[in-house]
């Protein structure tokens, strides 16, 4: 099978999570390395939520290459398709269907690449290829149980392939294919303020709710401080490297931290996006309190959805959060996933090399995700993720605008680029070296 019979397959199993069901995709993955002679293991938590674990052999052995991805995808409900989501139609050069871009397709690429390398023999270096369960859902019966559960199972692994990365985007006429090396860290807090309550037809001063509302305008208005990550310092200088002037000038501008905020918002809306790479931010999501229109409450929580900057801690967070908000709460973490700042550059020159060799004209860049993904969990064994699934994309194709949203789809001949590019790379087996 081809990459886009691979795809057109994997898009056509509905994993929708929730509640998941993945079991019919990865039985289905299983299958196809068994017609190649490779064995499969299953690991499971929940027989309906399995994981996939594949040793391919290579020519030098060695330490394997960890290569990833989850089979899982977000609900369609609600949203206007002009295709059936689950139908994986080829339709004007595309293949259309939940999970073209995240993450079936980027799945496809890999197994269509890996397939295809041992079966002509050039797989240069053993590597361990391991379908998921769960992303979507926080990976806890995906990355995490096997992470968790089975370490011994990436014993000797430095090095893995995984999400979120290697898809192009043009600026200024210069074709960019970031990769993901870091992440920022989910910290979801519960801030509890309390007050003085009393009767709803009585005027009341410093109440609760009164803290909250304080508390929600500095969220909104205000900002938490600049930090410069070693990934961000040389994201940016890489782009800086990468572009013309004026550019290159204010990509490095961006990096002094007295200056970033407003160098960002005089460049304008687009470059909004980057703004989350410089800060540890706070989204107020959930707010609990009272429990009759009558009475002021004495105590309101808030829950936070907290995103920390690679390296740092729940405590500096949250005093961080104290300094901003000015009114004094109780914090409890509800769930931490760390990440540390320590970035493995290594094979970073190889992966250049693979898109050069197909792409002349393309720079690598590294990229901190400001998203998650299950290379979280892998990371604390040890383990450099690089979220690489390349994809030469049309110049004004809005791949942001398609992750989780309908319509969502890939261009055929993507496909096969990314197929080309990591076929160049496993046959040269760089992380053997």
């Amino acid at each position: 099978m081809d990459v886009v019979e691979i795809l057109t397959s994997l898009i056509g199993f509905r994993t929708v999570n929730p509640p998941g069901d993945e079991e019919e995709a990865v039985l289905w993955i299983r299958d196809l390395f068994e017609r190649e002679g490779l064995e499969g293991e299953i690991y499971a938590l929940d027989s309906r939520r399995p994981n996939l674990l594949v040793r391919i052999p290579g020519k030098k052995g060695g330490k394997p290459l960890l290569v990833y991805g989850h089979v899982d995808v977000v609900p369609v409900e609600g949203q206007q398709w002009d295709v059936d989501p689950f139908a994986g139609a080829v339709k004007d050069g595309y293949v259309w269907g939940r999970g073209a871009l995240d993450m079936k397709g980027p799945l496809a690429i890999y197994l269509a690449s890996l397939l295809e390398t041992y079966r002509e023999g050039s797989l240069a270096g053993d590597v361990i290829f391991l379908a998921l369960s769960d992303e979507e859902g926080g990976g806890d019966y995906g990355a995490r149980y096997m992470v968790e559960n089975h370490p011994e199972l990436f014993d000797g692994v430095e090095y893995a392939i995984g999400e979120f990365g290697g898809f192009s985007f043009e600026v200024m006429g210069r074709r960019l294919y970031p990769v993901m090396v870091a992440e920022k860290q989910i910290c979801w807090l519960k801030l509890t303020f309390e007050g003085r309550g009393g009767h709803g037809s009585l005027m009341h001063r410093d109440t609760a709710m009164e803290k909250v509302g304080r508390a929600l305008v500095s969220l909104h208005r205000g900002r938490l401080p600049v930090h410069i990550t070693p990934a961000v310092r040389r994201m940016f200088l890489s782009m800086a490297d990468a572009l013309p002037f004026p550019a290159s000038l204010l990509m490095r501008a961006l990096l002094i931290p007295s200056i970033t905020d407003g160098l960002l918002s005089l460049l304008g809306e687009r470059m909004e996006v980057f703004r989350p790479l410089f800060h540890n931010t706070a989204s107020p999501t959930i707010i609990r309190g009272g429990s009759k229109v009558n009475v002021v409450p004495s105590r309101v929580e808030l829950e936070v959805d907290g995103r920390l900057l690679p390296g740092f801690t729940p405590d500096r967070f949250i005093r961080e959060l104290e300094d901003l908000l000015g009114v004094p709460f109780e914090a409890r973490v509800l769930r931490y996933d760390p990440y540390p700042d320590d970035v493995d550059w290594r094979l970073m020159g190889a992966l250049e090399e693979a898109i050069g060799m197909e792409d002349g004209g393309g720079r690598v860049i590294p990229m901190l995700l400001t998203g998650v993904t299950d290379g979280r969990f892998f990371k604390r064994l040890g383990i450099q993720t690089y979220g690489f699934a390349p994809m030469k994309l049309p110049a004004h194709f809005p791949f942001g605008d398609y992750i989780h949203a309908e319509n969502e789809r890939i261009p055929v001949e993507a496909l096969h680029f990314g197929v080309r590019v990591m076929k160049h790379f496993f046959s040269r087996g760089a992380w053997t070296l």
